[in-house]
């Protein structure tokens, strides 16, 4: 025999008397037959969770790689709104820079108003009259001149629509490095009601996905063609903008961008406004209700006024018009926070610009300065909706309300605005991230509403509620294959109880923010996926969380602790020595919370981190010592700091049935 076997049949000698000391679970088999229970590989929810293989391009510390890239696509773009006939024409000039190691043959480009055309994808999936739905509109994108400049030739390129993609072939291949520059003229009707994303009220225009976008292309799936289809929103390149919109001249705009000319499309009281509320911490009128009724609101009026707008690393540009807005500015730190609505709204948007001044700085104090010159809140028929520098919101029933509205909104200049994740296969990257930091930007605002613990314990409450009666589902889900019931759910409200379980349980506010703060510094303007989050999270918090992104993020598990047993027993010197056996009745994880209660009054807490469950998911024993006291209760998660699906199992106690607290 080898060395090699008489070493393991040793091994195995010493072990067989190990063996047979524990106890073995009975199996009830047929006479003479055997079931080997062996190859089971580990699928405890602390198993290693499988992300992608790090490489140059994203590091296994979850920062962006050495030769990390992404492509470049800036905008100079020239739109016209006729308002008689609902349709705005436009032009634009593109330059994609080709920053991938790659060479492309051909480009994708977004044309988003197809979502509105006969027999779309949109009108198949979503009900007419829903929130998503086309609601019977007629539209989409014509395109009336698409070329491609090569040197000084103009040169037409083949182009195959694909729904709300369509496919360009270049006129010549495009080398890393190297840019391609299109020309394209295009027009659509304008919808009412663009898939609760854009459209029009009245004399009033919200518009969005208004111009034809490039595709991102990127290191995880070269080009990323997912279809628009109301519910499911974004994932765009960075680039600068050029915008200039002409409408009518009585109409006064809000866009993304700072204003270029304002000499020629407001008055020179206006012009005086703007310069005191870009100075002052409380809000100018910059219009005013008296200026709309007398016409002293505009310059002139007849014909139609161009509005020059600029905007340098956005990746989006929206804006909003209308005759009637009245309009409020003030600023935090040289930043211009503004507000657009119509007298019909005074009450409660004559709050919303001091109320986007403290969203701004909120955000900006906590997690990372906002990096662009201006933020403007529009009051329309859209009840909730982001772009760079502009959102969008309805006229809601009271400032509390419309807080929570106008600082959601404007949260998402941070995710994923700033940190541009891909919200068309990730959304709760962006809308979990935002709701979470809203629960502080709220309480800060009207604490008389609950503060953010307060707010948090609510969202769990809601969380709690729908895993008992089996409603919720997988947070990493594509959006537009989610219920649209459960989207505020799935997308909005888990994602922020998971990450204020992991600030506040699992890894304590201050390393939470310091990694919750470096990935917004490493993935500013950048692409990030969950694997760079989760890894971020990991680099700077300083844990292994395997367990947390696959019971949260990934699987669908839900949380029941209990009390299994307790045995007291007399100990030494009048003590009691008393084991208590933790039992955890589903497959998610979280940490324990024990309060214990003594005859006397007092009161001991016992925490325990989650990972005590690691070696036994089921249960977890302790022993405890007490000298001269006597225990009369334990209670586990007395505060409700955790979900749990089933609370009666939670408390043990001395007390007769009927006498207990």
């Amino acid at each position: 025999m080898t060395s090699r076997l008489l070493a393991l049949i040793s091994a195995l000698s010493v072990a067989a008397p190990l063996r047979a000391q524990v106890q073995q679970p009975s199996v009830n088999v047929t006479a003479g037959s055997r079931y080997d229970r062996t190859g089971v590989g580990d699928t405890s929810i602390f198993s290693p969770l499988d992300l992608p293989t790090p490489n140059q391009f994203r590091a296994g510390s979850g920062a962006p790689g050495a030769k990390y890239w992404q492509n470049r696509a800036d905008y100079d773009i020239k739109a016209s709104l006729d308002t008689s006939s609902k349709t705005l024409t436009g032009s634009l000039r593109l330059r994609y820079t080709n920053n991938s190691p790659d060479t492309l043959r051909f480009v994708w480009m977004q044309m988003e108003q197809n979502a509105f055309t006969d027999k779309s994808l949109n009108s198949f999936i979503f009900p007419q009259d829903s929130r998503f739905g086309a609601r019977g509109f007629e539209g989409g994108d014509v395109i009336d001149r698409f070329v491609q400049l090569v040197g000084a030739r103009q040169v037409a390129v083949g182009r195959r629509p694909n729904e709300t993609v369509m496919k360009v072939d270049l006129a010549e291949p495009l080398a890393p490095g190297r840019t391609a520059t299109f020309d394209i003229a295009w027009h659509f009707l304008i919808p009412e009601h663009g898939a609760d994303r854009m459209g029009r009220e009245g004399s009033l225009y919200e518009l969005a996905q208004w111009y034809p976008r490039l595709n991102v292309y990127d290191d995880l799936r070269g080009w990323n063609t997912e279809p628009y289809l109301g519910q499911g929103e974004f994932y765009l390149e960075y680039g600068n903008f050029t915008v200039d919109i002409t409408v009518p001249s009585g109409y006064i705009v809000a866009s993304t961008g700072s204003l270029l000319n304002a000499k020629d499309v407001l008055t020179s009281a206006e012009i005086s406004r703007l310069a005191r509320a870009a100075i002052s911490a409380t809000p100018v009128s910059i219009v005013t209700l008296d200026e709309l009724k007398s016409g002293a609101a505009r310059p002139r009026a007849t014909g139609t006024l161009t509005w020059k707008f600029a905007a340098k690393d956005v990746r989006d540009v929206a804006w909003a018009a209308a005759p009637d807005y009245l309009w409020d500015a003030s600023s935090w730190k040289g930043i211009l926070t503004q507000a657009y609505y119509r007298p019909s709204a005074i009450d409660p948007w004559k709050d919303a610009a001091d109320q986007a001044r403290m969203s701004i700085d909120e955000y900006s104090t906590r997690w990372y300065k906002y990096p662009w010159p201006q933020m403007s809140a529009v009051e329309g028929p859209i009840s909730g909706m982001e772009y760079p520098m502009l959102v969008m919101e309805a006229k809601s029933n009271d400032k509390y309300d419309l807080y929570n509205v106008v600082t959601h909104e404007i949260g998402h200049n941070w995710f994923p605005m700033l940190v541009g994740s891909n919200e068309r296969v990730h959304m709760w990257q962006d809308e979990g991230f935002n709701t979470f930091i809203n629960t502080f930007s709220e309480a800060r605002r009207y604490p008389e509403k609950g503060d953010q613990m307060q707010r948090a314990l609510g969202e769990r409450g809601y969380v709690e509620g729908a895993m008992k009666a089996n409603l919720d589902g997988p947070v990493d889900v594509m959006p537009d294959r989610i219920n649209p019931q459960l989207l505020g759910l799935s997308a909005y409200v888990k994602p922020s109880v998971a990450l204020q379980l992991l600030r506040q349980e699992v890894l304590g506010p201050a390393a939470f923010d310091d990694a919750f703060r470096t990935y917004i510094e490493r993935w500013k303007y950048k692409h990030p996926t969950p694997a760079d989050f989760y890894r971020t999270m990991e680099d700077v918090g300083g844990r292994r969380l395997d367990w947390f992104w696959r019971e949260w993020f990934i699987e669908n598990p839900h949380f029941d602790q209990a009390i299994d047993s307790v045995v007291t027993a007399p100990a030494p010197n009048g003590g009691q020595s008393v084991s208590v056996l933790y039992g955890n009745r589903a497959r998610g994880v979280l940490p324990v919370h024990a309060r214990f209660t003594f005859s006397d009054g007092s009161v001991e807490n016992y925490d325990y981190p989650a990972e005590v469950w690691s070696t036994n998911t089921t249960h977890y024993l302790r022993r405890y010592t007490f000298n001269g006291k006597t225990l009369t209760r334990i209670e586990l998660d007395p505060d409700k700091r955790l979900p749990d699906t089933d609370r009666s199992n939670n408390v043990w106690d001395t007390a007769p049935a009927g006498l207990k607290p």
